[in-house]
């Protein structure tokens, strides 16, 4: 999967907490969102405008959405993300979930990401 691919993807299925979603998938998202923060710092700079503000809150339910599939390609629930709520240990162990290998072929939450590729 590509970064754009990948992006797309995140953003239209910002409501969507079924399923599952690919390492790639994820951290591709990841990284539209991270350019996206740092674009609108920079543009700040310039204009005193609250454009961070913005991404970041346009974005919120879209990550969200993404980290719960991609937790669910490891077979764990969407209550593991409450991990990110413990001061930097419990951000650290959702890192590490998420970098995980995801289960191969179906699981509970569905068929793997990877077979359709």
């Amino acid at each position: 999967m590509n970064f754009v691919t990948a992006n797309k993807r995140a953003l239209t299925n910002y409501i969507n907490f079924s399923g599952r979603a690919s390492r790639s998938e994820y951290w591709f998202a990841a990284l539209g969102y991270s350019i996206a923060i740092l674009l609108a710092f920079i543009l700040e700079l310039f204009i005193t405008f609250m454009f961070s503000d913005l991404i970041i809150f346009g974005f919120v339910l879209p990550m969200l959405a993404v980290a719960v599939r991609r937790l669910h390609d490891n077979d764990k629930s969407a209550w593991w993300v409450l991990l990110s709520l413990v001061p930097v240990l419990g951000s650290i162990a959702l890192i590490v979930l998420l970098c995980l290998p995801g289960t191969q072929g179906t699981n509970r939450f569905g068929p793997d990401p990877l077979a359709r590729l």
